[in-house]
């Protein structure tokens, strides 16, 4: 028999696998010590939350003789004090597992995104949000971030501090996110109702996106409607919806899959954690066969905004698995892509096929350009970085914060210099 050759391990990837990241391996330190070894060790550090970006915002440089850091094994995950309201989360933490934890105390966090399997400290360094007039992204929860920087010390900041907000939506480009201390409240209970065919003509934004504690409208651009709109009420908070039809079977985002892993719907009560996110904790997805893009724009700007796009929708719809638009409410973080304005974001989820998104994602942007859209920092966009770096007012102040502390640019990589140049 011919002799077995040994294999190279396959080059990580991103969750949806459109990435493959510039070193063979993630390393994983096991105490805080290996950590700050490598860190001593290596000119250029990048650390991979959950893998749920979809551009190179997570790379190390493929020059720079980087290494890339998972936190998932480090010590110090979860610690609530109750008395306080607040909780304290070790940086390799998800949501999933966070909302497990405050929902025995009794205590919730004000909002979760679509997917509870994303990484705390991952999702807040992006401006990552869920939905809802009043709820703000999910970077506005926390009061403190303690960082271990490029020399080895840490730096704590805490609400009120100077620098602080330029601290938290920080694009990994300050140092290693230790521990983040987060505003937490008491538990609440939410039912979440779907209804059908709502159309976009005589919509009236505001008073749909504002029904509920959140909603969230989904299209295929196959019409002039909203396929779905998902409507989350906080219970005891009265509902009603009276655009559109309710459904009569349980609907998953995307029309025609299965909604076994989709949150309870029907208006049937349960844990804010069990029924914010649009998926359940234990389906846990290993990868996805999509891409995904966002614009966040002022509020005002939403029908306007969904016009434009449908005039579009020929040209989206070959492309697109779904989009979902919901609202951010204005928060102060200087990198938040809902920064000093309350915000509509546009959310899709393209097929897996870049030569054929990228060409539409270009057209997206060229559609929404008059309203001043914000993309999100981890997902793909076209638009050139200086153009990105306009839009937000504390675009130095951020710059000079990370000359402060990180001078040598040791957590900085290609894809942050391009928009924030140092």
């Amino acid at each position: 028999m011919p002799e077995a050759r040994a294999t190279e391990p396959a080059a990580p990837t991103n969750w949806a696998r459109n990435i493959t990241f510039s070193v063979p391996k993630v390393h994983r330190p096991a105490s805080l010590d290996e950590l700050r070894g490598l860190i001593a060790e290596s000119p250029h550090i990048r650390v991979l939350g959950s893998g749920h970006s979809f551009n190179r915002i997570a790379d190390v440089d493929a020059d720079r003789s980087g290494v890339l850091l998972s936190l998932a094994g480090l010590p110090g995950g979860i610690e609530v004090d109750a008395a306080a309201r607040t909780v304290r989360v070790g940086g390799g933490v998800r949501y999933a597992e966070l909302a497990a934890e405050l929902h025995k105390h009794g205590l919730a966090l004000p909002n979760m995104a679509s997917l509870p399997h994303i990484s705390v400290a991952g999702s807040v360094a992006t401006g990552t949000h869920g939905s809802g007039v009043h709820n703000r992204s999910l970077a506005e929860a926390v009061r403190a971030i303690e960082l271990l920087t490029a020399d080895g010390g840490t730096v704590t900041l805490a609400r009120g501090d100077a620098g602080f907000e330029g601290a938290v939506v920080s694009l990994g480009a300050l140092g290693v996110v230790l521990s983040l201390t987060l505003d937490v409240e008491p538990g609440f209970e939410v039912a979440q109702h779907v209804f059908r065919e709502l159309p976009f003509q005589g919509l009236d934004f505001a008073a749909v996106s504002s029904a509920a504690y959140s909603v969230s409208l989904f299209t295929k651009w196959r019409g002039p409607h909203f396929d779905q709109v998902w409507v989350k009420q906080r219970l005891p908070e009265p509902v009603e919806f009276p655009w559109a039809e309710p459904a009569v079977e349980a609907q998953h985002p995307v029309p025609g899959m299965s909604a076994v892993h989709c949150t309870e719907q029907f208006g049937v009560p349960g844990p804010w954690h069990e029924r914010l996110p649009h998926f359940r904790a234990e389906f846990t997805p290993s990868s996805g066969d999509e891409l995904q893009s966002e614009y966040l724009l002022p509020r005002e700007h939403a029908v306007a905004a969904l016009h434009a796009l449908d005039a579009v929708r020929e040209r989206i719809a070959p492309v697109l698995q779904v989009c979902e638009v919901r609202t951010v409410a204005a928060d102060t973080q200087w990198l938040s892509p809902a920064y000093g304005r309350d915000t509509v974001a546009f959310h899709f989820t393209w097929v897996a096929d870049a030569p054929r998104v990228l060409p539409v994602v270009s057209l997206v942007e060229d559609r929404l350009r008059d309203f001043a859209p914000r993309p999100h920092w981890g997902k793909v966009f076209t638009a050139a970085p200086d153009r990105v770096a306009a839009l937000y007012p504390h675009a130095a102040e951020f710059a000079a914060l990370a000359r402060r502390l990180d001078p040598r640019g040791t957590f900085s990589n290609a894809f942050v210099r391009a928009l924030l140049p140092r």
